[in-house]
């Protein structure tokens, strides 16, 4: 894998990644672009609609990868 992708614990891929405000039953990382910005804004994946732009999948079980703050690998050019 490449170096520069982050492994982040307890993703929930079928809604959006919780904000710190709310309360859920599992343990979860958070978003490495939210703590460097000091917000609650950024979401990885919000189903239907967007992906974050350093979202570079999920591995299993529920382990969402990452590129932030590294340009993504994975994207397109």
């Amino acid at each position: 894998m490449n170096e520069s992708i982050r492994k982040l614990t307890g993703a929930n891929m079928d809604i959006d990644l919780a904000s710190p405000a709310c309360s859920i039953a599992w343990a979860q990382q958070e978003c490495p672009w939210n703590e460097a910005k000091g917000t609650d804004a950024h979401r990885c994946a919000v189903k239907n609609i967007s992906l974050c732009p350093y979202f570079c999948g999920v591995e299993y079980p529920d382990t969402l990868l990452c590129s932030y703050p590294h340009p993504n690998p994975l994207a397109s050019a």
